[in-house]
Parts: structure tokens; sequence; C-alpha cells
């Protein structure tokens, strides 16, 4: 299965549903008064983290989700159905961001951890909702809220106790297949490893901790040479390091040294990374020169040891050191900083827009306009008066004062046309 750890989808949650201008008409009841019922809620939207994925694969086949619209509602105050939330599953360590604020608002690094990315729309309300001692037989009800619509961007940054580093060749996937049950691809060739390979290491107490192999970093991988620079933020969340070196290269040190300046390039985090320094190969040298490099790394390095992948020379030594130290060593926090998303519950549509197109006609367009409008029913005065009192409140006959319209001029909105007298509107 290919690795695929960025990707970018687009979320929308489900409309209102409209409320119903209704009456209750039985033969024996008198003065039924108003019975529309209200329109139901639409489907929201959540991600939520599960531990049984570890790619973004999915979302290279379907990238658009669509949430259920609410049910309008009905006749004898019969409400519509709310629709089903729709829940979308992404692995566990993903960072989702807004594509348009650049925000992230939220980091799932919990299994069944749940967000909620877009809020459907609320269901209008019925005209039995409307009913007042003053005003027994409203002839109008409201329309559902819209739907949010938001393009996200998920960037997967794995889950792993222990991060494998070195150089290409340096025996990182030959390590990982003698410590786990992970069956990477090995041949002798650089980058043979192109994507993260995930290990569980079990202990000697019976449980485990998992063991990431990321793909071999050369000089300039901060800067996106090679392979190195798409994988280093899956070391992020790492406890701590195992970086192994090739005892059988030229400068077994300055290789060493080559990939600890690409991580103080990317980030001051994973060079402040406890490691275990891991000589591989020894198998491969002669004693001379195994004394030789054993000598220049014990000046700086702490914690060496010297291993065989191949063979299994030493292993049991430093499998038993890593273990320890993940016990010691807490689970890496790393500063995301998750901001408040008010995305998720922004469906306020009242913005719009008013279009001259002719010396006597005007159109007016709006996600919330059109949305009253599609309850209005031009033979019925009271609604059509209602409508031009919401429209004034929201400033659409000032704008269209200032455009120039005239005692006369028709003003259409999706199906309604109506003439514009000012007398009316704010006599």
């Amino acid at each position: 299965m290919k690795f695929i750890d960025k990707s970018k989808i687009r979320v929308v949650s489900g409309r209102g549903g409209n409320g119903m201008v209704a009456w209750r008409r039985e033969k024996y009841v008198d003065k039924g008064g108003p019975a529309g019922g209200d329109g139901g809620n639409g489907g929201d939207v959540f991600l939520v983290a599960d531990e049984n994925m570890s790619t973004l694969m999915d979302f290279k086949h379907k990238s658009v989700f669509k949430a259920d619209a609410g049910e309008n509602g009905g006749i004898k105050n019969m409400h519509g159905r709310c629709a089903k939330e729709l829940v979308i599953k992404v692995p566990v360590g993903t960072v989702v961001k807004d594509v348009k604020t650049g925000s992230v608002i939220a980091d799932l690094t919990k299994n069944g951890q749940k967000v909620l990315v877009a809020k459907g729309g609320r269901g209008g309300r019925g005209n039995a909702r409307f009913a007042t001692a003053q005003k027994r037989a409203p002839q109008f009800c409201e329309p559902g809220e819209p739907s949010i619509e938001r393009e996200l961007f998920l960037e997967l940054k794995l889950i792993a106790d222990v991060g494998l580093l070195g150089m290409p060749n340096a025996g990182k996937s030959t390590l990982i297949s003698r410590i786990s049950s992970a069956k990477p691809k090995i041949a002798d060739y650089p980058f043979t490893t192109l994507i993260p390979n995930l290990g569980v290491v079990k202990k000697r107490s019976g449980d485990g901790y998992v063991v990431a192999d990321i793909p071999g970093l050369i000089e300039g991988a901060s800067e996106g040479v090679g392979l190195g620079h798409d994988f280093l933020r899956h070391v992020e969340r790492c406890r701590f390091l195992i970086h192994l070196v090739d005892i059988t290269e030229d400068n077994p040190f300055e290789n060493y040294a080559k990939i600890n300046s690409e991580l103080a390039k990317y980030s001051e985090h994973l060079a402040n990374l406890y490691q275990v320094v891991v000589l591989n190969k020894i198998d491969s040298v002669d004693e001379d020169k195994r004394r030789l490099v054993e000598n220049e790394f014990k000046k700086v390095v702490p914690d060496l040891f010297e291993i065989s992948a191949v063979s299994g020379e030493n292993l049991s030594e430093l499998m038993d050191f890593v273990a320890k130290k993940v016990d010691e060593i807490p689970k890496t926090s790393i500063n995301v900083i998750v901001e408040e998303d008010t995305g998720a519950y922004n469906n306020d549509d009242s913005s719009f827009e008013i279009f001259k197109v002719s010396k006597d006609t005007f159109i007016v367009q709006g996600g919330k306009i059109s949305r009253l409008a599609s309850v209005t029913d031009e033979r019925n005065a009271e609604q059509v008066i209602r409508l031009q009192n919401i429209l004034k409140g929201m400033g659409v006959f000032d704008e269209l004062s200032k455009l120039g319209i005239k005692d006369g001029d028709t003003v259409i909105i999706n199906h309604l046309e109506f003439a514009f007298y000012s007398d009316e509107i704010f006599g």
C-alpha cells in the first residue's frame, strides 16, 4: 500500500430543513390554528482518529465529503427528521488545518479522539412557532440554515516511541526487520526505504513499543534534498532516536555530524531529542578501524553501541537498553498550537450582492436572502411584507438606493419579482 501523509479534503455539512406553513383543519375542531412543523437539523461533520489506519491513502480516491440535509417540516406540527452526523476516520497522529486561514484546528493524537469540523444548519421554524395572543394566524415560516463548506489540509505525523535515523544504507531496514515483525524492502542501493516503516518491538516484560524506520537522510534534507525532508515530521513525536551509523564508510563520524546538522536545521525540538548512537556492520571491518571509530565517537557520545544487524551481534544488549529508555523517557509533547475553530460553526450567510441588469431592473443575490425567498409565497401579502422588513433590516434597500433605484423599478430575488416603492418601504 502506498504511503500518503498529506491530503486536502473538502467537507460540507448538511443544510437545515425549511419550516412549513400549514393549518389545522379538522371537522370538529373550531379555529384549528397554525400547524406547520419545524425543519430538521442538517448533519454535522466530524473527524475521528482511528488506530487501525496508518496512512491518508483513502483520501486520494475520495476527497469530498457531504453530510445529508435536514428534512423539511410537515403538516400537523410534524417536524422534519434531523440528518445523521457524518464521521470521517483519519489515522492517529493527524494534524488538521483550515486551508483558508492556515490555522491548526485539531491535533488528533489519541484513538477515538473526535473533532467537529462543520456544524449542520439548524432547521427553520414552522408557522406554529410564531403564533402569539396578538398574532394567532402567522402566514410565514423560517428557512433552514445553510450548510458549512470548507477545505481542510490533513498532515500525518506518525505516533512512534523510537525513531530510527541514519544515512541511506546504514542498515535501518535490516535492524527493524530483526527486532520486530516488520518486513521492509531491503537492498544494497540508496533509498531502498521510500516510506516510513513501523515495527512493534516486544519487551522482556511482555508489552511492546513502536519503532519508526525513517527513510535515509542526506546532506540538505532540511531544504528538501533527497527523501528525508518529507519524513522528518514523523520523528517529531518520538520519545528519543536511535542514530544508526555505518562503520564501513570512509568517515562515519562525519556522516553522523551531517545527520545531526539536518535535524537542527529542521527544528530545535529534533536537535534536542536524546539519541542512542549505534555503530552498525562491525562484522565487516577489521579491529583497528573499529577501535579508531569507537574512540572518535566516545569523545562526544555518552551512550554508544556497536552491533551487526545482519548477524545479531550485541543486538540483545542494545534492545535491553532501548527498552529501559522507553520506560524512562516520557512521550514527547510537540508544541502544536490548536486554535479555536470558529469556522466549524460559522454559517452566517447574510452577505449579499446587487446587480443592475438594466436601467430599471435589479437582481439581489445572497445565501440568506435566497433562503428567505425560497419560503416566501408572492401571493401571500403577509409573507411578502415580512421578507421586505427583513431586507430592510439587512440594509438591502439602502444599497439599492445608493445604486439609484427609482419607484416602479423591478427587484428580482430568485423566483420573486416585485416593484420597488420607497414610501412602502421607508414610510
